[in-house]
């Protein structure tokens, strides 16, 4: 499967006599060169010089086909040129080299799209705030494509995080055990965040915790009136990864040395808890009309800090 470009293969093997109508094989056809187009063109592996002539050339082909659809298949010489300029650009390699792996769908951000499209497939169709039975069996299967896409496992436990996070977002957060099963493998984030130097790695991470920590302390400096007795359960999901997304942050930030890792815990709690009594006050003393009492709030505040 290394040395197989799955869109070059469909698109070889397919002939519009095998769609219902014209439209549809074209609409088909697109979608295929759309996707090689952003492995081998926009994201690719590998940086890409814009003069390469196999990248002019696939290039023109797929605005071609855009303008005025047809049949590749039916052309045998186009074809041919067809697949010559897409596996020299898939078997690109650093020192110039032909690799005998193909590089069509590793490419960053394509590969985590794939891959989390992919992931989306342990959802019920029929119940989309909970995985299907067979949900292990199908992260089997999903894991095989580790190596075409460039996934290990650091890259799959944010991804799959991710995902299960934002299943809960789209379903109507109703559903605790998507946050719990999104926290637990953010936690495994966590222990192997110190260990990975690449850039591209810490890109994903800052921008996907990034994400989630907005989301939960959006709710959590207000959390009296985020929480109630519907959804009091989710409060620990929630400030756990509020907690996780932070330590991790400070982990990848060049000021995480100063500040100890347990003091994040301590720090960011504190501030929920102080942020959401003046919420509170206010909005209490908003209610009654009455003048905020400054002195009333600071003394509530250091209470807190005293227990």
């Amino acid at each position: 499967m290394e040395a197989v470009v799955l869109p070059l293969e469909l698109i070889q093997l397919f002939r519009s006599l095998d769609f219902p109508t014209q439209q549809e094989y074209e609409a088909w056809l697109r979608r295929n060169l759309k996707v090689l187009e952003a492995g081998l063109l926009l994201h690719p592996h590998l940086p890409l010089d814009k003069s390469d002539p196999s990248a002019q050339s696939l290039q023109h082909i797929i605005h071609r086909a855009f303008e005025k659809p047809m049949d590749i298949g039916k052309n045998g010489e186009s074809m041919q040129t067809f697949r010559t300029v897409v596996m020299s650009l898939a078997c690109r390699s650093s020192d110039g080299s032909i690799s005998e792996t193909c590089h069509w769908a590793d490419g960053f951000p394509l590969n985590l799209w794939i891959y989390q499209t992919l992931l989306e497939a342990c959802f019920d169709l029929h119940a989309e705030s909970s995985v299907i039975e067979e949900v292990d069996e199908v992260l089997e299967l999903i894991k095989k494509t580790w190596v075409m896409l460039g996934i290990n496992e650091m890259l799959h436990n944010i991804c799959f995080s991710w995902v299960l996070f934002h299943q809960y977002l789209v379903t109507g957060q109703v559903e605790n055990d998507l946050l719990f099963a999104s926290s637990n493998l953010l936690a495994e984030v966590g222990k192997d965040t110190g260990g990975s130097k690449d850039p591209i790695y810490t890109k994903i991470l800052r921008n996907t915790l990034s994400l989630i920590l907005s989301w939960a302390e959006k709710r959590l400096l207000a959390y009296h009136h985020t929480f109630h007795n519907g959804n009091i359960e989710s409060m620990e999901s929630v400030i756990s990864l509020a907690v996780l997304s932070a330590k991790i942050l400070e982990d990848i930030s060049h000021d995480y040395n100063r500040k100890k890792k347990d003091d994040v815990d301590y720090t960011r709690v504190g501030n929920y808890i102080r942020s959401s009594l003046r919420t509170v006050f206010i909005k209490a003393s908003s209610i009654i009309q009455a003048p905020l009492n400054m002195n009333t709030l600071f003394q509530m505040v250091q209470t807190y800090d005293k227990l």
